[in-house]
């Protein structure tokens, strides 16, 4: 069918028009036909088949043609950033003959050009959980007035750990007898299955027997699995050893040539290597991942599409996010780790019924992906051995790479977090205040149950609480006194045990050196008379180190 055949508002159908979109893909005509009356949908879509235009204009008609909607809201959830993006500008450019304000809510970003979007009135609002669940949480977004929730790319949010924002978005939301809800997912799982039930009014399948043109139960829309790659791509498997990757990169890019790429990583840390080792060889390039600011991936990806660069190195987060027109080549330098993401990678290309090229890079330790890839896809990926010519040369080989955004990030991980040394003060306190009541409820057993041989603990324990004179302060305490208070100190300590050394005390005024003897002497001659041999060896190296620390002060 074609978008004419529905009927749409005038300035909606021209904004439709100047977008090119002249004959609807299945998905489309399957959305506007079941939607278009409010009832509640879930899609099961693969990426690159048109979904986006195809909620955006059931929301714009309903508004513009139903007096009661003209005022409400719509919001719409994506998983990340550059997602939610892609959405304002498709919503900008669908809408551009409209009368309603269009904005894109998420984190990495300032509040205040966002605030401003809100008190500007804007009526479509697209954002990710975290930074929608903010702003209604600080009062700045009213999520009362939306009449349209539309959840995209739902399985992605799952695996994002976006499930509990996801629950909270529900209560403060309208019910779901006040609003239209689309949800749209790549894949179906339990998880989205319990989603798609907590957010309609009710489920009701294409085989259940129901006219889905009766009443409002949410209809589904489910793709075979047959179909879940695209036809139209050409994919292509090289077995290649690990270290070999880097000089058949370079060699495909060399002999293929493409108009433009983008390069799959697994980690963020090969994405940014990746991209630097290309550089080196003087390939034109920039990488995105999770880490970099906002307004640089941004950059990135507006340069992508506009031809400034040709090669785009990524992290499967951008895999759902990016829409580049005639992207010609997608590559995968690793194999992805879920057989799905596989689908998306390949999906940036052949977009809309457009021709386009896979190719995988499978080393040793890749090869284990690839049966759960070709179960999912139901078909066996092409391979083929690299032909010799395809190896370029790698003038990074053997040079250390630096990679500032990961070695960045590692090397802030010692660097304690606003208020760590105050919660750790606090727990120092806490251990202290614990330990110092052990400590009394077992001098208090130690006095109730005394034993033989320890008539000088309990003596010690009974004493009165300690002053800050030099006689009675505590050991803890010692680092507040003098050298000579604290040798006078353990002086009068050790002669309190035998009153007959009292007699042989020195002068206060006697040198260091001399005071250090007389009590090496006194203890001494305390512990022949009272002590065993080998605690009187423990008292004697204790001393020792007293003497060394004095010396050292």
């Amino acid at each position: 069918m074609k978008f004419t055949e529905f009927n749409l508002h005038p300035y909606l159908q021209k904004g439709i028009d100047d977008s090119g979109y002249v004959d609807c893909m299945p998905v489309q005509e399957q959305v506007l036909k079941n939607a278009m009356n409010g009832r509640d949908l879930y899609v099961q879509s693969q990426t690159g088949t048109g979904k986006t235009a195809a909620f955006l204009t059931v929301i714009f008609n309903r508004m513009l043609t139903d007096d009661s909607l003209f005022k409400r809201k719509a919001l719409i959830m994506a998983p990340t950033r550059e997602l939610a993006v892609q959405i304002e500008e498709e919503a900008s450019m669908l809408g551009k003959y409209l009368p309603f304000k269009i904005g894109s809510f998420y984190g990495g970003v300032g509040y205040a050009q966002q605030e401003k979007l809100l008190r500007d009135n804007a009526r479509i609002l697209v954002g990710t959980p975290g930074r929608v669940l903010d702003l209604n949480k600080s009062g700045k977004m009213n999520l009362m007035e939306i009449s349209f929730l539309v959840l995209d790319e739902a399985d992605r949010m799952f695996d994002m750990g976006f499930y509990p924002d996801l629950r909270k978005l529900i209560k403060v939301v309208p019910s779901a007898d006040r609003r239209q809800t689309m949800l749209f997912s790549a894949t179906l799982n339990a998880w989205v299955k319990n989603l798609a039930w907590e957010y309609t009014k009710g489920f009701l399948t294409e085989n259940s027997g129901i006219d889905p043109k009766d009443g409002q139960a949410p209809y589904e829309i489910e793709i075979k699995p047959e179909t879940v790659t695209v036809e139209e791509i050409t994919q292509i498997l090289y077995h290649v050893p690990s270290g070999d990757k880097t000089t058949l990169l370079l060699g495909i890019l060399k002999k293929e040539q493409p108009r433009s790429a983008i390069i799959f990583c697994n980690t963020k840390k090969q994405t940014e290597i990746t991209a630097k080792r290309l550089r080196m060889n003087g390939i034109k390039c920039e990488f995105i991942i999770g880490d970099l600011p906002q307004v640089k991936r941004l950059k990135v990806i507006n340069d992508l599409k506009a031809g400034n660069i040709k090669t785009l190195i990524a992290t499967d987060v951008a895999a759902r996010g990016l829409d580049i027109e005639n992207l010609a080549m997608v590559i995968n330098y690793d194999i992805p780790n879920e057989a799905e993401n596989y689908v998306h990678r390949i999906g940036r290309t052949a977009r809309a019924g457009k021709t386009g090229k896979a190719i995988s890079l499978a080393s040793e330790q890749d090869v284990y992906e690839l049966p759960a890839i070709e179960r999912y896809i139901g078909q066996k990926i092409p391979s083929e051995v690299a032909p010799d010519d395809y190896y370029a040369e790698d003038k990074s080989a053997g040079l250390y790479i630096k990679t500032d955004v990961f070695d960045e990030k590692n090397s802030n991980r010692n660097i304690p977090r606003k208020g760590a040394d105050k919660k750790k003060e606090n727990n120092q306190n806490n251990f202290t205040r614990r330990s110092a009541e052990d400590v009394k409820k077992i001098k208090e057993k130690v006095i109730r149950e005394p034993r033989s041989g320890s008539a000088k603990k309990n003596n010690m324990i009974k004493s009165s609480p300690p002053s800050r004179s030099a006689e009675n302060i505590p050991e803890k305490d010692l680092s507040a006194m003098s050298m000579e208070d604290r040798m006078a100190f353990y002086k009068k300590k050790y002669l309190q045990r035998n009153p007959q050394n009292a007699a042989s005390e020195q002068p206060a005024n006697l040198p260091a050196e001399n005071k250090n003897t007389e009590i090496t002497k006194d203890i001494n001659q305390h512990d022949a008379n009272e002590i065993t041999p080998r605690a009187k060896q423990k008292k004697i190296s204790l001393i020792e180190k007293l003497k060394n620390l004095f010396r050292k002060k």
